[in-house]
């Protein structure tokens, strides 16, 4: 029995479809500093909560973003109580917020200017 001559290039697209392959362009938001990530315009974000504050650190297809002249606040809503505290850059790919703690359930967004665009990245606490 011979395959039929007109399913020859169906068979060969059906070949090709399986054959594919996810490519993720900017590679995956795993957590390098034990934080939430994101991505958002491209870029890589991780917000990490330490015992001095919080900091969010800046990636560009997975190398640091450096933190000089990007600016930015983040907004936290925990219950009904609302909070923005300005994210300063503290060196190498790290933006800080001072002093300040997220309690489980509590959502943060951060609005940044990076590159002269305007960034927002939203995080929810576990």
């Amino acid at each position: 029995m011979t395959f039929p001559q007109h399913l020859i290039p169906m068979a060969l697209l059906a070949l090709g479809a399986l054959s594919i392959h996810p490519a993720w362009a900017h590679g995956s938001a795993q957590s390098r500093h034990g934080g939430m990530t994101q991505m958002a315009h491209d870029l890589g974000f991780e917000l990490v909560q330490g015992s001095d504050g919080i900091t969010l650190y800046l990636m560009d297809h997975e190398q640091p973003l450096p933190s000089q002249g990007v600016s930015g606040k983040l907004t936290v809503l925990q219950g009904t109580q609302k909070t923005e505290v300005d994210l300063k850059p503290a060196g190498d790919n790290k933006l800080q917020a001072a002093g300040l703690k997220l309690a489980p359930g509590a959502k943060a967004v951060a609005s940044l200017q990076i590159r002269g665009k305007a960034v927002t990245v939203r995080f929810t606490v576990k």
